[in-house]
């Protein structure tokens, strides 16, 4: 076999075997999005109590990817994948015998290192692709997500089965059985740097401006991922009145295509450029969200004849696929985030990657709790989406600011998937 065969084989197993370990990770970060269900009736907890059970494992993902994004560029991301795998099985399983609410925020913090998993994996798997198809591979990666579907139709199988104590029971084998599987087949990481730079001077990366936009990008579209995989099982059983089964089967047709489609992200981001990808994102989001966020409403006019009542709300399967369209915007604006930090960091991407994607997670973190807050304030279950909407337009004003302005969108001017910059002007 040839070096650039045994190459390619290298590239391959590393991108499946860390897609597969990643998926397994999401599935059990999304845990209590449909255990937390059954758990609050058992606890009688609020929206607020909900939303913080449902968002504090995200908490923890995110809080560590910027270390464990570092530690990877020193240590290397097949040992670190090991070690999340391994050790986040331990408090999954003990979260079978909790009772009581702190226990489960305890656990909670311990099982949400899995969420940390992103950004091992992604300058893993990156540092095997040259940089044109760096975009691909990472959207691959990226769509590991999808574990967020698969959790809602394992969990709800086994909470109808056998009660929600079997589902971290369940999961925490699961990474276990991962571990073994990645640590036998994944190739080792490819060669790195003799010597690795200090963690101040990776951190010194937080001065360049392009890095805190990225972070904003990407708190909207992998925390609002995040946050409504978590929260849309309970939305349909409150809103509509479905039961668990039902109510999380409906939730996968946003977080499936928001997992299955991060790869077409990818490879658009590559075709069209980053910016281009990421301008279209924000306005189909803008759109969906605006739409969404229209509240159940009865109306009654005064006709010449008497009053006349009229009721106006989204029917569920209109509802349902807004979700759908709305999760591959989410998926795609995942990807072109990630080509922007691939094109513009290629020799610090565990460090930019740990910082965007630790700012997605408090994202995924802090709305779950938002949404619950503004459900006992306004009693309106749509307000979750109206905070979004209003989200979505900061991210497009500072789009058009930093970008539009200084570059067209597919136009003619677009060479080689990227903007042609502009001509400095003549004083």
């Amino acid at each position: 076999m040839s070096e650039s065969d045994l190459s390619g084989v290298k590239s391959g197993r590393a991108l499946w075997l860390s897609t597969i370990a990643f998926t397994i990770c999401f599935a059990v970060w999304m845990m209590f999005g449909v255990t937390g269900i059954p758990i609050r009736e058992q606890l009688g907890l609020n929206s607020v109590e909900f939303g913080l059970l449902t968002a504090t494992p995200v908490l923890t993902g995110a809080l560590f990817r910027l270390p464990l994004g570092i530690w990877t560029d020193r240590l290397g991301g097949r040992r670190l994948m090991l070690a999340l795998l391994i050790g986040c099985a331990v408090p999954v399983w003990i979260s079978s015998y909790a009772t009581q609410l702190w226990q489960f925020l305890l656990l909670g913090l311990a099982l949400g290192l899995v969420g940390a998993s992103f950004s091992v994996g992604t300058p893993y798997v990156a540092r095997f692709f040259p940089k044109e198809r760096r975009g691909f591979a990472m959207g691959f990666f990226g769509a590991g997500t999808v574990g967020a579907a698969l959790n809602m139709f394992v969990a709800p199988a086994l909470i109808g089965a056998y009660g929600w104590q079997m589902v971290p029971k369940v999961y925490a084998v699961v990474l276990l059985a991962t571990a073994a599987i990645f640590w036998a087949f994944s190739a080792p990481d490819p060669a790195r740097a003799a010597t690795s730079p200090s963690m101040l001077s990776q951190l010194a990366v937080l001065r360049d401006p392009r890095v805190w936009k990225y972070c904003q990008y990407y708190s909207i579209v992998f925390g609002g991922f995040t946050a409504l995989s978590i929260w849309m099982p309970q939305y349909f059983k409150s809103e509509y009145g479905l039961p668990i089964a039902q109510a999380a089967l409906l939730a996968t047709c946003f977080a499936l295509p928001a997992g299955a489609f991060r790869a077409f992200g990818g490879w658009l981001s590559d075709r069209f450029g980053a910016h281009n990808v990421t301008w279209w994102v924000l306005w189909i989001a803008w759109i969906c969200l605006f739409l969404l966020s229209y509240p159940r409403t009865e109306l009654t006019v005064h006709t010449i004849n008497g009053p006349a009542s009229f009721g106006i709300a989204l029917p569920t399967w209109f509802f349902t696929l807004l979700l759908f369209v709305l999760g591959i915007a989410f998926a795609c604006g995942m990807a072109s985030t990630f080509k922007y930090i691939g094109d513009d960091f290629p020799d610090n991407m565990g460090a930019v990657s740990g910082i965007v994607g630790m700012a997605g997670g408090l994202g995924g973190f802090l709305l779950p709790i938002m949404f619950g807050a503004l459900l006992d304030r306004l009693g309106v279950n749509s307000s979750c989406f109206m905070l979004l909407y209003g989200i979505v337009w900061v991210s497009l004003i500072l789009n058009y600011l930093t970008e539009v302005r200084r570059a067209p969108v597919m136009g003619e001017n677009v060479v080689g998937g990227e903007a042609a910059q502009p001509k400095a002007s003549q004083a």
